[in-house]
């Protein structure tokens, strides 16, 4: 009698230890087969974007090897282009239609800063980008100051595609205190005046430094502008369709 009760318990001990390896090894296959399925979702997603990448580019109305649009890569950063209206220190329409062109390796740098604003809840806000060397001649001779217009014989980093006026936006699209509007010719402009309210000055060292981080380097007397040196691109009279 015991040989039988020896024998049966070692028959259920082997059932069950087949059965609990066969439900371990079909929960590893499901496993495993989630797995492979999210990393073929996420590759499938990275080609979309590429293919998306591939579409913009390929019906693009202008030489994208040479620039970039910068909504046509980073479609939320926002866009307030003063040239392309009279809201300017000349009070007159200078660009035909609001477009931010900037040269490739700019409008990288550029999304760059603007992605890590994001996660801090901010977003960038874009008053000027490229400039023709036309528009350029034009401002010097209402403002004939180096200290806030290039002067176009010795030529502007934004006419060559490699600068940029921004500034920081909240989640809702509303500018943070800057202590000053954009072109604002004055020494409240200037980023080293450190005569200016704590928030102002928390406000402007975040720009800077965000945009310093990917290379877009600031000026003295306007704490708004930021520009890639030694990129080797020359003054430009490229004018863009609308």
């Amino acid at each position: 009698m015991r040989l039988i009760k020896f024998f049966t318990l070692l028959i259920c001990f082997s059932v069950f230890a087949c059965t609990g390896s066969k439900n371990t090894d079909d929960r590893i296959i499901i496993e495993e087969t989630q797995e492979d399925s999210r990393i073929t979702t996420e590759e499938a997603i990275e080609v979309h974007k590429e293919e998306t990448q591939r579409e913009l580019l390929s019906s693009a109305d202008y030489d994208t090897t040479l620039w970039t649009d910068i909504n046509r890569i980073q479609p939320d950063i926002l866009l307030d282009l003063r040239y392309a209206t009279t809201n300017n220190f000349l009070e007159k329409q200078l660009y035909e239609c609001a477009r931010c062109f900037l040269r490739p390796e700019t409008a990288k740098a550029l999304q760059k800063v603007h992605l890590e604003l994001r996660t801090k809840g901010y977003g960038l806000l874009v008053w000027d980008c490229y400039r023709p060397q036309s528009v350029q001649r034009k401002m010097w001779a209402v403002m004939p100051n180096p200290n806030y217009v290039a002067n176009p014989e010795r030529g502007s980093m934004h006419s060559r595609g490699v600068a940029v006026d921004a500034t920081i936006v909240d989640e809702a699209g509303i500018p943070l205190n800057m202590g000053t509007d954009f072109d604002y010719f004055g020494r409240a402009a200037h980023y080293d005046n450190r005569d200016l309210p704590e928030e102002v000055l928390q406000n402007r060292d975040l720009l800077r430094a965000t945009m310093e981080k990917y290379g877009l380097m600031g000026i003295r007397t306007e704490w708004w502008h930021f520009s890639m040196r030694d990129l080797g691109y020359p003054l430009d009279e490229m004018v863009w369709g609308c």
